[in-house]
């Protein structure tokens, strides 16, 4: 009984169960290594890019030397990309319709989410449902139907065409994740507010809202990583440089034939990941929580 006992409070305390950490070799194995592997993994790609968008061409083109370093760095594939394509343009373009879809997409979002968990209406889950499946639909087949739209509205090759067109896939996302974390949020602030005279807006406004930042947040970033590296509409429903996004200026400009200039494309695909990735690193934690108070409902 007593050894029973004194095992059940070693597991209490929870020192038995991390014992097997106690040495640096058991550490090595099972945290170092693996998250060394890990991180190599995930950063090796980025690495590659910064240091072939450094690189002259003579080293991009040589064999001789070590391929994982730079001997003569040099900044003339940024001046290239800068100076001598659309790039600043093509950068704007992506800025302009990611904020605006992203917008639109919260907008359309927050109110479907609300009635959806809300509202309490019948069949509201198989709505809930059908709009989350409706993500499901992979954009290479909803392009075929939204370019005959698109030409209908005389919006072809215009950054309307891609931000009309973008909410398709960011809505049915942004409103199953909204969903969840509305669903979090208790009935009785609600039920409450409804008593005192408030009206379903004015609910939605400054209850559920407030309440529902890292959500927002979440959804908000997610829905604009999507917009800024979309790449099927934008190089379906735009054919002109000056309204090309990153995503497709950078593969159809600086490809010629079979001839790749690596240099300008990498510098124009590190310039392209830096605003995501600043992003991400401002608001980590609340898109960290935004997504597990989805997923956990």
């Amino acid at each position: 009984m007593n050894d029973k006992t004194n095992n059940m409070t070693n597991v209490d305390d929870g020192t038995q169960g991390m014992g097997y950490l106690d040495t640096v070799k058991d550490k090595a194995i099972t945290i170092y290594v693996p998250l060394a592997i890990f991180v190599f993994v995930l950063l090796f790609p980025f690495y590659w890019m910064v240091i072939t968008a450094f690189k002259p061409n003579g080293e991009l083109l040589s064999r001789d030397g070590n391929p994982f370093w730079i001997i003569k760095p040099t900044l003339a594939h940024f001046e290239k990309l800068l100076f001598n394509t659309a790039y600043p343009e093509w950068l704007w373009n992506t800025v302009f319709i990611s904020v605006i879809a992203t917008f639109v997409s919260l907008l359309c979002s927050v109110f479907a989410a609300y009635a959806i968990e809300r509202l309490r209406f019948k069949g509201s889950r198989q709505v809930g449902l059908s709009i989350f499946l409706a993500y499901l639909i992979p954009p290479s087949i909803l392009f075929i139907p939204l370019a005959a739209i698109v030409f209908q509205l005389g919006l072809f090759d215009t950054r309307w065409a891609l931000i009309l067109t973008y909410p398709t896939f960011l809505i049915p996302f942004c409103t199953w994740l909204l969903m969840g974390y509305f669903r979090s949020i208790p009935y009785e602030l609600e039920e409450c507010a409804l008593i005192d005279g408030a009206t379903r807006f004015e609910i939605l406004w400054q209850i559920i809202l407030p309440l529902s930042v890292p959500g927002l947040i979440s959804a908000g970033i997610f829905a604009f990583t999507l917009s800024w590296n979309e790449f099927i509409y934008a190089l379906t429903f735009v054919s002109s440089s000056e309204v090309k996004t990153v995503p497709v200026g950078v593969v159809t400009e600086l490809v010629e034939g079979d001839v790749y200039h690596w240099g300008s494309l990498m510098a124009g695909a590190l310039f392209g990941s830096l605003p995501v990735a600043v992003l991400y690193s401002f608001f980590v934690e609340h898109y960290v929580s935004g997504m597990t108070g989805a997923v956990k409902e």
